[in-house]
């Protein structure tokens, strides 16, 4: 059906429209087809980028429609969240608005967008069993070597065990990396709706995929933002921090739940937005906020923030302090109240800032400030520390579009200075992904679909490397055990790998096969944690993978 035919059918719509219940299905059908081919997601990824007048043009000319139709059988209703434009049931087809019905089916066919959920007034089951004993927070990627594993038994010959999505938002996304905590398992979804993004904050049973208490959709009254950052839990596994916002939202915010119920505890407000993951220190959460830069330069609009790193004290969401950095998109790590984090497009370095007060520095005659180490690419990756290495992979690309430069680069965690890093020859592409670290092994994803295993012993000499995916990069952090490494493309395949030889054991695509992800947006590296896999991706909701036949 060409565009042609579609505005010949909506010019003859008014004539026939309170035909009601006759017309529906056909006037229903040819809208959808027509939204279809005018809003794909991978067709609005890169109009928002290119062309940000564009979306603004078609959803003025949808409002256009929508109040001729308006004009002719018009009802009055109250004003509601866009999550809640869903159809009403009635008993009586003479009363029903079918011009809203319609538009509300193509908005629901398109999106499907999550029902909002206020923890405050909602009655959830009785907390389970507590969560493990832990004496450190868990961070994106479980710790500061963003190991991605909690611990217990290697799961390998995977069988699922358990699948879980949103049947509140079938189209949510799942960008971010998962939280195990216990018998818990949280994470965050995000749903696009152009100009708009929402998101959702969610724990499961870790044994049955059974949720804890219903989708978080608010903070407080406002909807949440699509979210890429990943949960990051305080020691005692009470509360969950964690940013919203994709990379064209703004005035998005750091969040802080409580896991027992779900209710949010605080929301700290920023100009821009917060994909980067919070790293915890006691009572100090770090996190970045990252620019919106303008497609066409790839630098910010005049007049807009470039970024900046902020602390706020858990305990009552108190800011305490901010510092400019350009473009910290990247999940800062904390060592002796020492914050570690990249900075990415137009920034390229890495900055070490103590974490104290601005008082408290003050006092002690000290700049925020303790190092600046430049890197020849945006730093945009997730920081890890292995020993006295702070490591961090660029790039000259992004997460949507990778590109044929990058690097990981090794930097002293006290000085500042470049210790080593990758040739062209180890990380062909750019290296996007947080670096996986155990026992002097580091594992990193690189835009051309492999994952390579580097000595940190030897000064970064490559041990081994191993493809994932033929067609898609390695975004999402890999997991590595005593004798695994594990690894996510983001066309939605999981590897399972011999850490010793990097020989491909096992490939399970985890996106749904009838959606088998457009965006190429999964970005959640796997979790492992007491014998069993837990990973989600662009389409395929949550699975949990369980061990059949031993490792």
């Amino acid at each position: 059906m060409n565009l042609l035919m579609l505005d010949h059918q909506l010019a003859v719509v008014p004539i026939v429209v309170n035909a009601g219940a006759a017309i529906l299905p056909a006037l229903a059908a040819g809208l959808v087809s027509m939204a279809a081919i005018l809003v794909r997601p991978r067709e609005w990824g890169r109009v928002i980028r290119e062309k940000p007048y564009v979306p603004v043009v078609l959803l003025l000319l949808i409002a256009s429609v929508w109040a001729g139709f308006h004009f002719w059988n018009a009802t009055t209703t109250g004003t509601k969240s866009p999550r809640d434009n869903r159809p009403s049931a009635s008993s009586n087809s003479s009363d029903v608005d079918w011009t809203k019905v319609a538009l509300q089916y193509i908005e629901n066919k398109q999106r499907n967008t999550a029902r909002s959920v206020d923890p405050a007034t909602t009655t959830r089951p009785t907390a389970a069993a507590p969560a493990d004993q832990r004496t450190e927070p868990f961070i994106a990627r479980v710790d500061t070597g963003r190991s991605g594993f909690v611990g217990g038994a290697t799961p390998g010959k995977l069988a699922k065990l358990w699948n879980w999505s949103d049947t509140d938002d079938p189209f949510a996304m799942f960008c971010s990396s998962l939280a195990v905590d216990g018998n818990w398992v949280y994470g965050a979804s995000a749903s696009i709706s152009p100009p708009d993004t929402f998101g959702g904050i969610f724990c499961l049973d870790a044994t049955t995929g059974r949720p804890r208490w219903p989708v978080v959709t608010k903070a407080g009254s406002a909807d949440i933002k699509g979210v890429f950052s990943s949960p990051a839990l305080t020691a005692d596994g009470k509360l969950l921090v964690i940013g919203e916002g994709l990379h064209e939202d703004r005035d998005s915010a750091l969040m802080c739940f409580e896991t027992a119920t779900g209710k949010l505890r605080w929301r700290v407000q920023t100009p821009l937005h917060v994909e980067s993951s919070p790293a915890i220190s006691g009572d100090i959460a770090v996190v970045g906020a990252g620019s919106v830069e303008d497609p066409a330069t790839r630098k910010p609009r005049p007049g807009d923030n470039p970024g900046f790193v902020f602390a706020v004290r858990i305990s009552d969401g108190k800011q305490l302090w901010q510092y400019p950095v350009t473009d910290p998109e990247s999940s800062p790590v904390i060592k002796d109240n020492i914050a570690y984090i990249g900075s990415g497009v137009n920034g390229n370095e890495v900055v070490a800032l103590r974490i104290e007060s601005d008082e408290e520095l003050k006092a002690n005659g000290l700049d925020r400030v303790l190092w600046r180490s430049k890197t020849p690419y945006a730093a945009l990756a997730s920081v890890s520390i292995a020993g006295d290495l702070i490591l961090i992979g660029c790039g000259d690309g992004d997460f949507i579009r990778p590109g044929p430069h990058g690097t990981v680069v090794a930097i002293d965690r006290k000085t500042g200075a470049i210790r080593w890093q990758t040739d062209a020859a180890t990380t062909p592409a750019s290296v996007l992904s947080p670096i996986a670290v155990r026992d002097n092994i580091a594992i990193a994803g690189v835009g051309n679909g492999e994952v390579v295993a580097i000595d940190l012993v030897n000064g970064g000499k490559l041990l081994w490397r191993a493809r994932v995916s033929e067609a898609a990069p390695v975004n999402a952090g890999p997991a590595i055990t005593d004798s695994h490494v594990y690894a996510l493309s983001a066309d939605g395949w999981l590897a399972v790998i011999g850490r010793k030889d990097g020989k491909l054991l096992e490939r399970h695509f985890v996106n749904d096969r009838s959606r088998p992800g457009e965006l190429g947006m999964s970005f959640s590296g796997p979790i492992v944690a007491n014998g069993k896999l837990f990973v989600a991706s662009e389409t395929g909701g949550v699975v949990a993978f369980e061990s059949r036949g031993g490792p």
